[in-house]
């Protein structure tokens, strides 16, 4: 048992340390892909007769 709570120890201590990443920026490569796919699925659909 204290073998494990060392462990959460450690890692709690671990978690306080690391640097998180910045949400905007993975908000910004979010938007960036879902455009992309946007932009592939226009271009895809580009010439194609409508029924």
């Amino acid at each position: 048992m204290r073998m494990l709570s060392t462990i959460l120890v450690a890692a709690s201590e671990h978690a306080e340390e690391a640097e998180a990443i910045n949400p905007y920026i993975i908000g910004g490569v979010a938007l960036g892909i879902l455009f992309t796919l946007l932009l592939i699925l226009l271009a895809f659909g580009k010439g194609r007769e409508h029924t």
